[in-house]
């Protein structure tokens, strides 16, 4: 495939909350149908181990945002109220320096109103939707931030449930007038979606949920009697808005001037089980056709923690229906990026550029991790090659599994390979630091709950 040489793309990321493997049609997924995000792959390429920055939300956000793994992140943790340090350098700094405009929309937990770690401090011109990640946790909230400043939702009064204002569709608006403000410069364009994550619940109108409300399922709730529902229209109305967002770029003109990722944020959970669906109703991990299931979820490092969907689309420059065995992860973004658009990233990232692999450059040898690595408080692993080492407690030992043949994790052979754990637990104290927290600037801003005034 011949390539335009761009020189400075725009980018738009967009990642949902918890968005699981095998969440989406085009890997079989028995119920849920997303045609959009099929095509997207379809025009592009997905990975199969692009793994997460994290187990939750807010590290694995950070390690996106900074190219550094969770051994050298600000923020380690899911409390909420942690925030960057002043002198992190976010992938929104580094393209600002390029003459981006740079625009974020939806969920950002790294910094609340108040703190050091604010969106605005931290290379976006706008910011629009939820700071404090625990905020994220309703669609009607009392306000949404921009820049800081509280903006009120005329008729939602703190319930989680109920209320005349959608946030994400809010949300979501502003990132497509972001996009077309903006159209004849480059942009970066961060949409990081709460759906389908939280607490479950859309407008009566919206055609997803007009497909789902009457279905009956055998399926466990959690918070509401039509939870499971609710989640499989959450994800389909996001699927017809990133078909909405390509459309968008084809009649703006900009198609191929723009680079488009999607992917999860962490591995999937098993909401909804059942004895009829021990791995959950949809089913995150559990892979329809083979029936092999990877192991944990969302909160531990097991690869049903850390697996998520990855696609990127870039129309000209990416072989359509590429499907790449290539291993990263989210600190390898920031590269990427940098390689990508002429920008300079920081010296202190973990992460390795991935674009030999996105555009298939043939005279080029795609650099590989000698390997990667993800701690939070209580645990940590460390991935070489197709070896994966897991210490689920830092009280505990090491487990070890070799992923060629053993996907699931059901075989420690960590007493067959000492001298193979033996160099990846040398890794792994080699790779933690002491956490350096963000400053709380004025707790006044801050989020208190989802009642607050």
């Amino acid at each position: 495939m011949e390539k335009q040489n761009i020189e400075k793309p725009n980018i738009i990321y967009i990642m949902l909350d918890e968005w699981g493997y095998f969440e989406w049609s085009a890997m079989d997924h028995p119920i849920l149908q997303t045609p959009n995000i099929d095509k997207m792959a379809s025009e592009g390429i997905r990975f199969t181990q692009m793994l997460a920055g994290g187990n939750v939300c807010a590290p694995t956000r950070c390690a996106l945002m900074t190219g550094q793994h969770t051994g050298h992140t600000t923020i380690r943790a899911n409390g909420g109220g942690l925030a960057l340090r002043p002198d992190d350098v976010t992938i929104a700094e580094m393209l600002k320096a390029e003459g981006y405009a740079t625009g974020g929309f939806g969920k950002w937990g790294l910094g609340d109103a108040g703190t050091t770690g604010v969106p605005e401090k931290h290379g976006f011109d706008t910011f629009f939707g939820y700071y404090h990640q625990v905020h994220a946790h309703t669609y009607y909230p009392r306000y949404l931030l921009h820049n800081s400043e509280k903006m009120y939702l005329e008729g939602n009064t703190g319930d989680f449930h109920t209320g005349e204002v959608f946030s994400h569709g809010l949300i979501y608006e502003e990132g497509l007038k972001f996009i077309r403000e903006n159209k004849d410069r480059p942009f970066f364009a961060y949409l990081p979606w709460t759906p389908p994550h939280g607490q479950w619940m859309m407008p009566e109108s919206d055609p997803a949920w007009q497909k789902y409300r009457d279905v009956k399922w055998d399926a466990t709730n959690q918070r509401g009697p039509h939870d499971a529902q609710m989640y499989a229209a959450m994800m389909e109305m996001a699927d017809r808005q990133i078909g909405e967002i390509m459309d968008l770029l084809k009649a703006l003109k900009i198609d191929e001037k723009t680079i488009i990722f999607a992917c999860g944020d962490n591995g999937g959970a098993p909401y909804f089980a059942n004895e009829s669906h021990p791995h959950g109703f949809f089913a995150p991990n559990l892979n329809p056709g083979t029936g092999e299931r990877f192991r944990g979820g969302k909160g531990n490092f097991y690869e049903g923690g850390l697996r998520v969907p990855f696609i990127v689309r870039w129309p000209g420059q990416i072989e359509p229906g590429t499907v790449s065995d290539h291993l990263g992860y989210f600190p390898d973004v920031m590269p990427t990026l940098a390689e990508l658009t002429g920008a300079k990233n920081g010296s202190d990232i973990d992460g390795i550029s991935i674009a030999p692999t996105l555009r298939g450059e043939t005279g080029r040898t795609q650099a590989q991790h000698e390997y990667l690595y993800w701690e939070d408080r209580k645990s940590c692993a460390v991935r070489m090659g197709s070896w994966k080492a897991v210490r689920p407690d830092n009280d505990g030992p090491f487990e070890l599994y070799d992923l060629s043949t053993d996907v699931e994790e059901l075989n420690d052979v960590a007493a067959q390979y000492s001298d193979v754990l033996e160099k990846m637990t040398q890794y792994a104290g080699d790779a933690h630091t002491p956490v350096r927290e963000g400053e709380i600037l004025d707790p006044s801003m801050g989020f208190k709950g989802h009642d607050e005034d």
